[in-house]
């Protein structure tokens, strides 16, 4: 075993002993002393009660812009998937491949999925190979909210890696109040079987759940493909699907912990081919195991210091084969990923006085990638990231600013040439004034995201001298948010955003054929004009057993290329895959245990060929409902839920040759003690 080996399986298991050492300190600390219970009183004694006055400061609004949707309204909707729930969010748009086990990514702003930053528990998900998360592999079943931050989301004491994407995603996971297990079984469309359990307990301040999720379908869904040239109906073939999923999470206050597994094997049933769909199936398959664990701790001391250490060790195995007898028309491959990754962070606030706070962190990430490709080097790469920050509350003003530095250093095994390191400082600033219920608020950000693995170093693609993708953010914008008040014998609660944005982006990253149709190579080639409006409407109502919820997202922009004035046919023209306009209205009613939901996104029409500026999507409507009904029963509950997805049975894509199914229909039936 080689210098390099033996060093590197040495970092990797005094990464998991350092994690689960933190594990065990916390757990050592003595429980809090439990609350003295209330005397008896005898049953004639009398007490009286003097009038109470509650109140309470009116919070400040975020510098950010921010969407957030948690609790019931999150649980409310007919998803399965955080890609699901993030649909509905004004300025996003989900790229979804078709098929049920379809890869599905982020995109916020036409920024790209490699500039959002996914976090559970404040701990970035990362993928060095190819810098995407596949949101399809994260339940909602344990989580709390899914928040999407597009400027930094400025606590206290957060880590670099948070201030270092255009755009962030959250995911908050639930801390259980009380023990509890409760299991689901559903039955749905295309011959999909699924089986959930999950498992709470808050023990001695010790708080924690375990969550399972087993799914199989075939996905055989039908569909029809009609454009001006062609009319074809067939049924999805190779899109099925088999994944296991597992996780648990740990806490006690300040300590959160999380250890996921996730096990899949599915079908890549690509594009429909025209004319040939009954004759040619791709007939590739992919296999993924997904594993991490992650810890944090957060502390405060003499209540002006705030500290905080994050930790990670993740393992991540990717299969792709085509090497089957029936594909005669497309390359045969079984090609093996195999990536690591371990990171630390320390992060340090100090809060002088009230009104304001200063900030530090320190971020180190050690990444390796190994793959079985003819010509294909194992690569490494050390990332770093440092930030100092500083918040001010002063009465009605908040303001923030932040100067990032990163570093990625890179190696290959054999010694061979690296790219050259990529070293950058970048800055952001935010100030935000709060007047009765209305706050206004502006912020700049600049920051970048570096090549991935696969830009610089896969095999007859990747190009070493690739530079960073440049961004800057302008927005301005204005929150309206009243929190109570009484209306018609019930209580209404309202929040009202909107932002005008401008984005632009250099040097971005794409792939062109510069040595014949079918080589292709990574290179630094254009600049984009981003500018936009987003704005969403949530509003809250109850009365007696009713509850009322409406949430309502509206995204216009112009998103449009303008790397070579020269080029007529090209600048100023749109960028692809994005909407100019696109919105999203779910509505929920509840009386008592009984919900109803109803859910409409409409994505208008979208160029897909650069080389043809006619080829367009065409915009598309979907509407899902769900009903859902409890029954309790003292400390059990039964309940039993029916959800259709595309009730007019649209056929569109968000890819092309890539239809998604049309109308289907979900049965799950719970138990709950």
């Amino acid at each position: 075993m080689n210098y390099e080996l033996k060093k590197y399986y040495l970092q990797t298991i005094l990464a998991i002993v350092l994690t689960f050492a933190a594990i065990a300190s916390v757990s050592a600390q003595n429980p809090k002393s439990p609350q003295p219970s209330l005397g008896e009183e005898s049953p004639d004694s009398v007490r009286q009660l003097y009038e109470v006055t509650v109140t309470s400061k009116q919070p400040m609004r975020t510098i950010a812009t921010s969407q957030t949707m948690s609790g019931a309204d999150l649980q409310a909707l007919s998803t399965t998937s955080v890609a699901d729930a993030l649909k509905y969010f004004a300025g996003v748009q989900i790229k979804d491949y078709g098929g049920l086990g379809g890869l599905k990514t982020i995109n916020v702003r036409s920024l790209g999925a490699q500039h959002v930053g996914v976090y559970v528990d404040g701990i970035r998900i990362t993928n060095a190979q190819n810098g995407t998360v596949d949101l399809g592999k994260f339940s909602l079943t344990s989580m709390e909210s899914v928040s999407l931050y597009n400027a930094n989301k400025l606590d206290y004491c957060q880590s670099a890696s948070e201030y270092a994407s255009g755009a962030t995603v959250y995911l908050q996971t639930r801390r259980p109040t009380h023990d509890s297990l409760s299991v689901q079984l559903r039955n749905a469309s295309f011959h999909t079987w699924m089986a959930k359990a999950n498992g709470q307990f808050n023990w001695r301040g010790w708080q924690g759940f375990i969550d399972g999720e087993y799914c199989s379908s075939r996905g055989d869904y039908p569909f029809r493909y009609h454009s001006e040239y062609e009319d074809t109906i067939g049924r999805r073939a190779n899109s099925d699907i088999r994944y296991g999923r597992i996780e648990g999470a740990l806490f006690r206050g300040g300590f959160s912990s999380h250890i996921y597994y996730y096990d899949s094997e599915r079908g890549c049933p690509g594009g429909i081919v025209r004319r040939l769909s009954d004759k040619y199936t791709n007939v590739g398959r992919e296999w993924d195991r997904d594993f991490f664990v992650q810890a944090s701790y957060q502390e405060r001391f003499f209540k002006k210091v705030l500290f905080k250490v994050n930790s990670k060790y993740t393992n991540e195995y990717l299969r792709y084969c085509t090497k089957y007898p029936e594909n005669q028309n497309t390359a045969r491959v079984d090609n093996h990923y195999r990536q690591q990754d371990v990171y630390g962070a320390l992060c340090a606030a100090y809060m002088p006085w009230n009104w304001l706070s200063l900030s530090s962190s320190y971020d180190a990430r050690y990444s390796i990638l190994r793959a079985d490709l003819k010509r294909f080097e194992d690569v490494k790469r050390v990332d770093q990231k440092l930030v100092f920050a500083a918040q001010v509350n002063w009465h009605n003003i908040q303001a923030a600013a932040s100067v990032l530095h990163q570093r990625y250093s890179d190696w290959t095994f054999a010694n061979t040439g690296a790219a050259d390191p990529l070293d950058r400082w970048t800055p952001a600033v935010s100030l935000a004034y709060t007047f009765y219920d209305i706050t206004l608020r502006g912020w700049y950000k600049e920051i970048f995201r570096a090549p991935t693995l696969n830009d610089l170093y896969y095999t007859q693609v990747g190009n070493r001298n690739l530079k960073p993708e440049e961004t800057k953010q302008w927005n301005v914008g204005i929150e309206y948010s009243n929190v109570k008040w009484s209306m018609f014998n019930g209580q209404c609660s309202m929040n009202i955003q909107a932002d005008a944005y401008i984005n632009k982006i250099e040097n971005r990253i794409v792939c062109l054929p510069l040595k014949g149709t079918y080589t292709w190579s990574m290179m630094n080639y254009g600049y984009t004009f981003c500018r936009g409006l987003n704005a969403t409407i949530k509003g809250h109502y109850q009365t007696g057993p009713w509850k009322f919820s409406l949430l309502n997202s509206i995204t216009w922009q112009h998103d449009v290329d303008r790397t070579d004035p020269e080029d007529e046919d090209m600048y100023d023209k749109p960028i692809c895959y994005s909407p100019t306009f696109s919105t999203g209205v779910t509505a929920i009613a509840g009386w008592r245990t009984l919900q109803f939901t109803t859910s409409y996104l409409y994505v208008g029409e979208r160029m897909w060929s650069k080389a043809d500026p006619e080829d367009i999507l065409e915009p598309y409507h979907n509407i899902d409902m769900k009903l859902s009904y409890t029954h309790n029963i003292k400390k059990t509950s039964l309940g039993l839920c029916l959800e259709v997805c595309d009730v007019l049975d649209i056929q569109y894509e968000h890819l092309p040759r890539y239809p998604m199914p049309g109308r289907n229909y979900k049965l799950t039936l719970s138990f709950g003690i």
